[in-house]
């Protein structure tokens, strides 16, 4: 029979591990269950022992380093109470630091950043590859620090320094205190630098809290109504659609002016800009592949066609005029609209030299893609088909005639796009004319 003797604390001290084993059990006499084991190397614990529904269980309670006589005797009456309920404590304590594990996981979960969601949203819609680059360039421009120095303008060089992206201040903010009050605050400091870029983060952020809603790692942090609610929508600029575009009046004062530009690639580009109602960078991206001078054909890879991260394209007619253009271009590289100064190979930025013959030509500014708006103005003189036009300038079919029963060879796209470009030039007082079969000569009056 295992001898037992109430623990005190000198018992305790004096109790020591019989010779020749590796470890030796003593059992308190006052609390049942309660033991302390001593090893051969003078380490001491208080442990647990009880039957459980038919089975010894035994558990460590702790070192008596730690633990008073007192505290481990208290610790043994719970779990004895425990046993005698059948509940087994050691799946208790498995429990219980699991909540604990989720516990600080949710805290953890909860002191996320903006700057860190924006991040994983950044990388996570990247890694899909659906959106475009300059997209991208939008959200990495809207978190830039700023302060540093301007490397063009009128500033530059002059110690002035970049502006922080609006979004950057939000960065270092909890996402669980991006409520809609903050958002109101930032949207009213945001006015201050202009309205229609503030409006355009806004929808960048707006994107960003319902990606984040959906995420299992940030849902339920992110505030429901953060971009919602009417006293922030109030503050957001209303997007109004645009409708400037060339004049049928104005072609011939722009068509000299973009012709006189001394680069043959800008001039060349805004021209078949105009002739093509292609997106601007659609059609500085066409490679000399691209391009069939034999079946006067243009491929252009479609923003529109474009799926889960592959390149969709669309073939639309190389017209006479263009073709022109096209082929007096030198062949510097892979890209028709080379441009040795650009890190892509190709034109990056048209919108300078395009304002600077827009004031030449003493006519409003407009955009590259108000050139692509022109052209599906302009084809209306001609009386084409609204999806003829559609097809050339890559719009999605928005009847369920033009999806499902309308198939336009190349052939067809080519006789009223040739018409629509004649008419152009014609209004425009520039004449050409074919000396042979696929080769033209450019004449101007």
């Amino acid at each position: 029979m295992v001898k037992q003797e109430n623990f005190t604390a000198g018992r305790v001290a004096a109790y020591q591990c019989e010779a020749g084993k590796s470890q030796s059990i003593h059992w308190d006499g006052k609390t049942p269950g309660l033991g302390l084991r001593v090893t051969a190397t003078g380490a001491k614990s208080y442990i647990f022992q009880a039957r459980l529904h038919g089975v010894s269980i035994r558990l460590t309670v702790g070192d008596v380093r730690t633990w008073t006589v007192a505290e481990a005797q208290a610790e043994a009456t719970r779990l004895k109470t425990l046993t005698d309920q059948g509940v087994d404590p050691r799946q208790l304590k498995v429990e219980q630091r699991a909540k604990d594990e989720a516990l600080k996981a949710e805290r953890k979960r909860k002191t996320v950043t903006v700057g860190e969601a924006w991040t994983a949203y950044v990388e996570a819609k990247t890694k899909q590859g659906k959106w475009s680059d300059t997209h991208l360039r939008d959200h990495v421009v809207a978190v830039k620090p700023g302060g540093e120095p301007r490397g063009r303008g009128r500033r530059a060089g002059q110690g002035d320094v970049t502006y922080p992206g609006l979004i950057f201040p939000l960065l270092k903010l909890r996402l669980a205190d991006l409520t809609a009050k903050r958002v109101q605050v930032w949207l009213e400091a945001s006015n201050d630098r202009g309205k229609t870029e503030a409006a355009k983060c806004f929808r960048l952020l707006r994107a960003f809290l319902n990606w984040s809603g959906e995420q299992e790692q940030f849902q339920g942090i992110v505030s429901a109504d953060a971009h919602s609610k009417k006293e922030v929508r109030a503050l957001v600029q209303k997007v109004k659609a645009k409708q400037q575009s060339l004049q049928r009046e104005q072609l011939p004062a722009w068509f000299t002016a973009v012709r006189s530009i001394a680069n043959p690639v800008i001039s060349h580009y805004l021209q078949a800009l105009l002739l093509t109602g292609a997106r601007r960078e659609e059609l500085a991206a066409v490679r000399w592949a691209d391009v069939d001078f034999q079946w006067n054909s243009l491929t252009i890879r479609d923003k529109a066609e474009s799926k889960g991260g592959e390149d969709g394209t669309r073939t639309i007619p190389l017209t006479p005029y263009v073709a022109s253009l096209l082929a007096a271009l030198p062949r510097r590289n892979e890209w028709v609209f080379s441009s040795p100064q650009s890190a892509a190979g190709y034109l990056a930025d048209p919108l300078t030299p395009l304002q600077a013959a827009m004031r030449v030509a003493g006519l409003p500014n407009l955009s590259p893609h108000d050139l692509r708006r022109s052209f599906g103005s302009l084809a209306e003189w001609c009386e084409v088909p609204t999806g003829i036009v559609a097809q050339i300038m890559g719009h999605k079919p928005s009847a369920t005639a033009e999806k499902h029963y309308r198939v336009r060879p190349l052939d067809l796209l080519r006789m009223w796009h040739t018409k629509i470009e004649a008419w152009i030039l014609e209004q425009a007082d520039v004449a050409f004319e074919a000396e042979q079969p696929g080769k033209l000569r450019a004449v101007k009056k």
